[in-house]
């Protein structure tokens, strides 16, 4: 009979739920096998070490936060301002709860600050590349793709009330007048 081994990904896809949760410290190898049931043995049959399987995650989270929405939004083919309103639904709070996670690793981690920078970059050039149809210079083309990134960025750290509207409503308010 042959043995079943938990796939790589699945090894990956929890380390990102641990991280997502914890932080890199809670990204370890017996807590991880734990969750998924199974020995920690298996775990360096896929990996070298716990560096290995950090690196990898990081390689997960640049696929699932750039470069599958650049790839949807790509593939819908529509207007600029369509195509920023897909990008905006993709941004999931999975996705974002790793991404904050991230952010706070790459303050005590150069090597991880170096990649979020570079991963950043790559963010806003594609935003920068579907506000520049409609805005009238470069400049204007900046402003919109910051505040784009800081509205999807920012809205966690911000606890207040907006009176009769939902969160929801007044950051689609937000994100409309950034399309105007």
């Amino acid at each position: 009979m042959a043995v079943t081994r938990t796939p790589r990904e699945r090894w990956v896809e929890e380390g990102l739920q641990a991280l997502a949760a914890g932080g890199p410290d809670a990204v370890r190898v017996e807590p991880l096998a734990k969750a998924l049931g199974v020995t920690k043995g298996g775990f360096y049959w896929h990996f070298e070490d716990r560096q290995a399987l950090l690196d990898e995650m990081l390689d997960a989270w640049e696929r699932l936060s750039v470069d599958v929405p650049i790839e949807a939004v790509d593939a819908a083919g529509a207007d600029p301002r369509a195509r920023l309103r897909l990008l905006s639904s993709l941004a999931t709070a999975r996705i974002l709860d790793i991404d904050l996670a991230v952010r706070d690793w790459a303050r005590r981690d150069p090597a991880v600050a170096t990649r979020l920078r570079r991963i950043d970059n790559r963010r806003m050039d594609y935003l920068r590349s579907l506000f520049r149809p409609f805005c009238a210079d470069e400049a204007e083309a900046e402003a919109r793709s910051l505040l784009a990134f800081s509205l999807w960025i920012g809205n966690h750290f911000i606890a207040v009330d907006h009176g009769d509207r939902s969160r929801a409503e007044v950051l689609e308010l937000a994100f409309e007048r950034l399309l105007a």
